[in-house]
């Protein structure tokens, strides 16, 4: 027995292959920093960082409503009750009455037969795609080439053969549409609005071409959930046009708490309710966290002047970054990705709004986006004052200015 463990690989030389993956990532600067936050409801869109308060401004809580206080004691109160988890997945006593009317009202948001609820979008993404293509004999998959990760590997893991179509490229899907066999089933995936760049999609274009080619759609509408549509349910219902197959979204965003899920065919959403393992062989989202949810669905669909003072912000910021002759993306979206361009550069810049500014903004470095587009992804909720915006915009300006003055910030460098 002891010879044997001594003849064993020690635990070092196991891992040494990961040590040096990490040290690449490091020298190339890909390693991914994360910073440590203490979100304060009593001051929305602040944290608290080496004892100081810092602005956030790359926040994916679009309305600020994980801090709203209805919200919060709807959550208290069902944790008071029910407890702060369910002991349980979905089908071992963890499908709680708020699960069952939480599913029962977005399949009515999005005018679909059912939905299901997940952990997170990631996991709605992955586990449903994989599942559903993998049964469906013959499916051809064509996938945006702008897709998040959850789509592309849920895509993967079915194991079905993948068309990429150019990003919102209608000419280019329809020639792929065309080039594949008529009888073959086929599934378009997309997104409605796509965060690194912040652009919509063609939503009724591809829609039409998946009519007329007699193709299934999957339509992930993750960063237009609540702040599209007339009550909120994204771009699809902004543009009256509800023919997607299936429609993907998330609370963790706009909603303000955590779980993703999907809405689509009673028959399909049941067939991956009884087989995908994501959902099936893990714990369900705690009572009180879909209390809350259901909490911050009435407040989005009744959102009207919530979702008006968004826009009216966005477009005050970009206002003040265009004055200022900061690049960025003029996106038709809340999004503002604000263009750095170099790894080291975002880094660096980011550090100095940081520690001179208490502003805290996010580099977003390849792979998430392609080297020399690296960027930071902006967001402004409503409660934002204009001069916290104006001072925002003057903070970045003068750290950009402070790392490479000689860099000219124009209008037309855009």
């Amino acid at each position: 027995m002891t010879a044997e463990i001594l003849e064993t690989p020690t635990d070092a030389s196991i891992l040494d292959p990961l040590r040096l993956r990490l040290d690449e990532l490091k020298a190339n600067r890909l390693y991914r920093d994360f910073l440590p936050v203490a979100h304060q409801a009593a001051r929305p869109g602040h944290t608290w960082h080496d004892d100081r308060l810092v602005q956030v401004w790359c926040s994916n809580d679009y309305l600020g409503l994980s801090q709203h206080p209805d919200a919060i004691a709807a959550q208290q109160a069902s944790v008071a009750q029910h407890g702060t988890g369910t002991g349980g997945s979905r089908n071992i006593a963890g499908t709680s009455v708020a699960h069952v009317e939480l599913e029962r009202r977005i399949a009515e948001w999005h005018d679909k037969e059912r939905a299901l609820v997940f952990s997170s979008g990631y996991v709605a993404n992955f586990e449903s795609l994989s599942t559903l293509i993998a049964a469906t004999p013959g499916m051809v998959v064509f996938s945006d080439a702008l897709n998040h990760r959850s789509l592309i590997e849920g895509i993967i893991r079915s194991g079905a053969p993948k068309q990429v179509f150019a990003h919102n490229d209608v000419a280019d899907l329809r020639a792929r549409l065309e080039a594949t066999p008529a009888h073959l089933p086929k599934l378009i995936v997309f997104e409605s609005v796509y965060s690194m760049d912040g652009d919509t999609s063609p939503l009724s274009e591809i829609l039409d071409l998946a009519e007329e080619f007699h193709a299934l759609t999957w339509l992930d509408e993750t960063h237009s959930i609540g702040v599209r549509g007339a009550t909120g349910a994204g771009l699809s219902e902004e543009l009256g046009d509800h023919r997607a197959t299936f429609v993907q979204g998330v609370f963790g965003k706009s909603l303000g708490t955590v779980g993703g899920y999907v809405a689509g065919p009673d028959v399909a959403l049941d067939y991956v309710r009884s087989q995908a393992p994501g959902f099936i062989f893990t714990t369900a989202l705690p009572q009180a966290s879909m209390d809350a949810t259901l909490c911050t669905l009435d407040i989005v669909q009744k959102g009207i002047e919530l979702r008006a003072e968004l826009d009216a912000k966005v477009a005050l910021l970009k206002a003040e970054l265009r004055v200022r002759g900061i690049e960025f993306l003029d996106a038709d979206s809340h999004l503002v990705p604000v263009m750095v361009r170099g790894a080291e550069r975002a880094r660096q810049v980011a550090s100095m709004l940081l520690e001179q500014h208490d502003i805290y903004v996010q580099p977003i470095n390849y792979p998430s986006v392609a080297k020399g587009s690296e960027r930071y992804r902006v967001t402004v909720a409503p409660f934002r004052t204009p001069e916290q915006i104006a001072r925002f915009a003057e903070s970045l300006h003068h750290c950009l200015q402070a790392f490479d003055p000689s860099t000219p910030f124009t209008e037309e460098s855009r």
